[in-house]
């Protein structure tokens, strides 16, 4: 058995490396609840310049990014947001748009490669009618982590913003991962999210700094977005420390993403290889890789527990699938360790000689959303 773990259950696993550490370590900091943490100033004004929008504002968490940007744009309770039946706002961030914020969920449809179709859009706007909540947001989420991490485009982003500026609706776009999607892409990422009002992006995930997300927008939504984040409990003093880990992350680890890439696809490739698997090393367009289990005999939560006795930590997707989600922690080396630890997981549940034990790293059936 490898002495290190090969953790692929999500990018939300990496640790944060020793420049981070350092960076933390000297961070100068003061209250940033009063607003004069030179650090956090400083990171912000970073990541408002990096994505091309006025302002931007630290937060504990993308749930909590995407929660305080719907309310700033959903102002009213009664307000509705056209949002993906299968986006994490609607399934993973425990329905806070409408038990806190009072805000109905318009669903439609996500497509596999994580759009919603224009015209369903465009018919979930509500016309002005008593009986009806009135439609005021857009969101959108890119990449789509449940439709595999899949890319929307820039020409696909600009056409709903024009839709939401037709209709007077503001655009919110999730972008948990917006940086992958500008690498895979290869379009900067202030020009894949021009058309957006607000953009939530995830620090801790593939970037690997250990805590946060950061929301942008105009001047007038960070105030009210302040706001918010005070309400939710979001405000933090000396925060100048993790802003000092993510500004490294922003600036070493943006440049690895698309090696992460090219690893997820060389793991898919190698995937396609074994039997009782199915995969598309096509799909394969940032760091996710889903496959099926497609022998009825072997479950999802079975081949991860004899996995993870092999060091490597998974996370079922589904009743019929695995989540691999590559990292800048995850080598070529541990890549090809994983495959050959999928083939004899499959001979070792095939012929009944496998052990199984409940998982002890935290994958449970109710946790795909990471």
């Amino acid at each position: 058995m490898a002495s290190k773990v090969v953790d692929l259950r999500s990018d939300t696993v990496t640790k944060p490396s020793e420049a981070m550490r350092a960076a933390m370590a000297a961070a100068e900091v003061d209250d940033d609840v009063v607003g004069v943490d030179p650090t956090a100033q400083r990171f912000q004004a970073e990541m408002a310049a990096l994505m091309g929008k006025e302002d931007a504002l630290f937060v504990p968490s993308g749930t909590m990014g995407n929660l305080i940007s719907v309310l700033v744009h959903c102002d009213v309770r009664g307000s509705e947001a056209i949002l993906g039946d299968n986006s994490h706002i609607h399934v993973y961030e425990n329905g806070g748009i409408s038990t806190i914020g009072g805000v109905h969920p318009k669903t439609v449809r996500n497509n596999p490669d994580g759009t919603m179709d224009v015209d369903k859009i465009v018919a979930a706007i509500r016309h002005p009618d008593l009986h009806y909540p009135t439609t005021r947001l857009i969101c959108l989420e890119n990449t789509h982590g449940n439709s595999g991490g899949k890319c929307l485009s820039v020409e696909y982003t600009d056409k709903v913003g024009e839709i939401a500026k037709s209709h007077g609706l503001k655009l919110h776009i999730d972008g948990a991962r917006i940086f992958n999607a500008s690498v895979a892409l290869g379009v900067p990422v202030d020009r894949l999210v021009k058309a957006a009002d607000s953009v939530s992006v995830c620090l801790s995930k593939g970037l690997g700094a250990p805590v946060g997300s950061v929301i942008v927008g105009s001047k007038d939504f960070i105030e009210k977005a302040k706001i918010l984040r005070k309400t939710l409990g979001g405000g933090m003093r000396q925060v100048g420390v993790l802003c000092a880990a993510a500004h490294v992350a922003i600036r070493d680890t943006v440049g690895k993403l698309a090696d992460d890439h090219r690893k997820a696809r060389a793991l898919a490739e190698g995937l396609k290889k074994i039997k009782h698997i199915t995969v598309d090393p096509a799909s394969v367009e940032t760091n996710m890789v889903f496959f099926d289990i497609v022998d009825p005999r072997i479950s999802p939560d079975n081949l991860c527990q004899v996995l993870e006795q092999h060091n490597v930590l998974a996370m079922p997707a589904s009743s019929k699938s695995i989540r691999f989600v590559l990292h800048y922690q995850i080598s070529d080396s541990d890549v090809e360790y994983a495959l050959t630890c999928v083939e004899k997981a499959f001979e070792e549940l095939l012929k009944g000689g496998a052990r199984l034990e409940p998982l002890a790293n935290g994958t449970t059936r109710s946790s795909y959303g990471h």
